[in-house]
């Protein structure tokens, strides 16, 4: 009975806090401060058939209790802005380079293989979100994040594994400071890529001096620290970025091959880099969370024809058809990036590329948003004056920025590190942490008859390690390769 008494969520409640960066969000009705977790053991089971009645009665609360009906959001999403919100939140490079996935896959096992990665990656946010209402209802919060729903599931799971809550939360995070880091990098090495690509018809100049050259107007555009100003950024980069693709799409439909004029399934050996692509491109799990706890009405965010499915769709449609019909017109040739492929000396071709660099070049903005909040309260912390922080999280900044540059610089090959960073980080976030945060947070409910979710997440999980392990494999493979000739 003492083993199985249910936890308080603010055990340890000073790292539980410091490590979220600021405070818990507002409620509207905040729980008692003795509020209890309701595990759902046997022993708990037992205690409540025989216990007081305001066990009962505190356990009917617990299960009742909604988390949405106790968020105070001070401007809520409607569902038009959340699915707005989700499809930038997943278009970003990676549905350029999906063909060059394609090439490593072959045509038609790309094309069936990103739909059913679509549908794994879009169950796993559901898994993700069904997570964070149980441990809600659970422990009496309004909202977790992903962070807190792997530190909660551990923190309410099995006794053994309850010690590892902290580490679960800290694995978590440096495992989305990981990807967004990554994401800045391949957005520096795509700009500089593809303004070279238009330069090279006047002059030739070595991609690493374009990088050197974006270095300074990067980290200037960084130092902006209040996301309210970076709005009208997020707006044009958004304006360009479908501007980009509706002329992409022209140019990739435009007398167009036969299907066998390209390979229909491609060697083993190429597989684990179009995992690593592909799962690159489904980039969005990260925002899943924010945007559902932010919105006006929540409820429409999952189901069948909710938000998140509706986007997810349009999402795997989009990366789909770019990557079958960038991939069955320019075959083996495809580059990391499609608008390196477009015509070097058409016009409005150079206009594509002028274009979507610039969309990435801002976006780059909001990409590294993610990564300098989650380490710049522990550096801030570090510091008493308001002017020896504010100094310190500039400083933050500009070596996070050059950090970036210089990993650009290292690997100047797109394709290689788009699949790395999708091997490495992409795959730990979207397929292998929201399967063992769903089987640690059933625990003491139960996995449905037969079992039937532990088996599906096993299967989930079993996926995801592959594709983390030959994924990483491959691309390290192929970089050290390039680098060698």
């Amino acid at each position: 009975m003492t083993e199985r008494q249910p936890l308080l969520l603010q055990s340890d409640a000073s790292d539980y806090e410091g490590s979220r960066g600021g405070p818990a969000r507002p409620a509207r009705s905040s729980p008692p401060d003795n509020t209890l977790v309701n595990v759902h053991s046997e022993d708990s089971i037992a205690a409540s058939g025989s216990g007081s009645g305001d066990d009962d009665q505190a356990a009917l609360d617990k299960a009742s209790y909604n988390p949405t009906l106790h968020r105070t959001l001070e401007h809520p999403t409607s569902n038009s802005e959340t699915l707005v919100h989700l499809l930038k939140g997943n278009i970003g490079t990676g549905i350029l380079a999906m063909p060059d996935a394609f090439k490593n896959a072959g045509l038609y096992v790309g094309l069936f293989g990103t739909l059913i990665m679509g549908a794994i990656c879009t169950h796993c946010m559901h898994m993700l979100v069904n997570c964070s209402h149980e441990l809600c209802r659970r422990l009496q919060q309004p909202a977790l994040d992903f962070s807190d729903v792997a530190y909660c599931s551990f923190e309410t799971g099995p006794l053994g594994l309850r010690r590892y809550s902290l580490l679960a939360r800290r694995i978590v995070t440096t495992f989305l400071f990981i990807t967004q880091i990554g994401f800045c990098c391949v957005y520096f090495l795509f700009v500089a890529l593809n303004i070279k690509d238009v330069m090279d018809h006047y002059f030739k100049i070595d991609v690493h001096i374009y990088l050197l050259i974006m270095l300074m107007p990067m980290i200037v555009l960084n130092l902006v620290r209040n996301l309210k100003y970076l709005t009208p950024v997020s707006l044009i980069a958004a304006i360009l970025t479908v501007a980009g693709l509706a002329i992409t799409f022209s140019y990739m439909l435009h007398d167009l091959p036969d299907v066998h004029t390209v390979k229909p399934i491609a060697s083993w050996a190429t597989l684990p880099l179009y995992f690593g692509t592909a799962i690159y491109a489904f980039e969005g799990i990260g925002v899943v969370l924010p945007l559902e706890n932010n919105m006006r009405t929540p409820d429409d965010f999952g189901g069948t024809t909710g938000v998140l499915n509706t986007g997810m769709v349009v999402v795997a449609c989009l990366y789909t058809s770019v990557g079958f019909f960038g991939y069955l017109k320019y075959g083996e040739d495809v580059k990391g990036s499609i608008t390196l492929n477009l015509p070097q000396g058409d016009g409005l071709s150079q206009l594509v590329r002028l274009t979507m660099a610039v969309a990435i070049f801002l976006s780059y903005t909001l990409q590294f948003y993610v990564p300098v909040n989650i380490v710049e309260p522990f550096v801030r912390s570090h510091f008493d004056t308001t002017r020896a922080k504010d100094l310190a999280a500039t400083i933050l900044r500009t070596v996070l920025v050059t950090f970036t540059f210089l990993l650009a610089t290292c690997i100047p090959n797109l394709g290689s590190i788009i699949s790395l960073v999708g091997a490495v980080s992409s795959s730990a976030l979207a397929l292998i942490a929201p399967p063992i945060i769903e089987i640690i947070t059933y625990y003491h409910v139960g996995y449905g008859r037969y079992n039937w979710m532990l088996w599906k997440d096993f299967l989930i999980l079993i996926f995801g390690l592959c594709g983390f392990v030959f994924g990483t494999w491959a691309s390290l493979a192929q970089i050290l390769n390039d680098r060698t000739h």
